[in-house]
This record gives structure tokens, sequence and C-alpha cells, in this order.
């Protein structure tokens, strides 16, 4: 059964290509079992904040043994509401993060509306 922010990450999704942030953070060595013991807490701020969410999840080592990061694709609209995410986000107060990258990112795939990508190439092909 749909719950209310199931609804509105379908209304988001509905309405690309967007604009939006992604957030990748690599976790720190000396973190030891950080992660573990705060995971609880960040589900639970993942579960409040996954109407702001377009997706995400744990990058892992090549052998898919170890979580070595976290990667979201977040629809604020500005680096402040990045922040503010960040801010209330339980791994980031924890500490676990060695480094992290926010970036802007323009959705382009799935196509939306159909017939995107042929316009961009076009574009692209005449030099615009």
């Amino acid at each position: 059964m749909l719950q209310n922010t199931d609804l509105a990450r379908i209304s988001l999704l509905q309405t690309l290509p967007f604009e939006a942030n992604t957030r990748y953070c690599i976790d720190r060595r000396e973190a030891g079992d950080l992660r573990r013991r705060t995971r609880a807490e960040h589900l639970e701020y993942m579960i409040e904040q996954r109407a702001r969410i377009v997706f995400g999840g744990p990058p892992q080592n090549d052998e898919g043994t170890r979580v070595i990061g976290s990667l979201m694709v977040l629809s604020h609209e500005d680096r402040a509401g990045v922040g503010a995410f960040l801010q209330g986000e339980p791994y980031s107060r924890a500490g676990l993060f060695a480094e992290v990258r926010i970036t802007r990112l323009r959705q382009m795939v799935p196509e939306f509306p159909r017939g995107l990508l042929l316009e961009e190439l076009a574009r692209e092909r005449a030099g615009v």
C-alpha cells in the first residue's frame, strides 16, 4: 500500500528532468563499527526525509563485502537545503565520513519527457 511519502516521490519523479544534488560520502577508515552503531538512527532519519531523497544507497567494496560510504541524490533545490539535510543526518553528525562531496545533477535518464535525449543530441550536433 502506498504511503503519502511514496506518492510524493512518485509525483517528484514525474516532474523529471530536474536539478538535484548528489551527496557522495566516503567512510573514515578508522571509524570501526560507528556505521553499525548509528545505523538505526540513520534509517529513522531516512524515513523522515524520504520525500526529499530521490534515491540512494551504500557504495561497497569491489567484492560487495563491506560498505565504504553513502550515495544519495537529493531533491533539495540549493546547497543550503543539502547542508541542512547533512546537519541532521546521523552518520554526518557522528563523524563517520572522511570525505563528503556535494554536486549538482541534471537528470537525463530515465528520459522524461520522451525525446529529451534526441533533443540534446540535436543541440550537440548543431553546436548549441
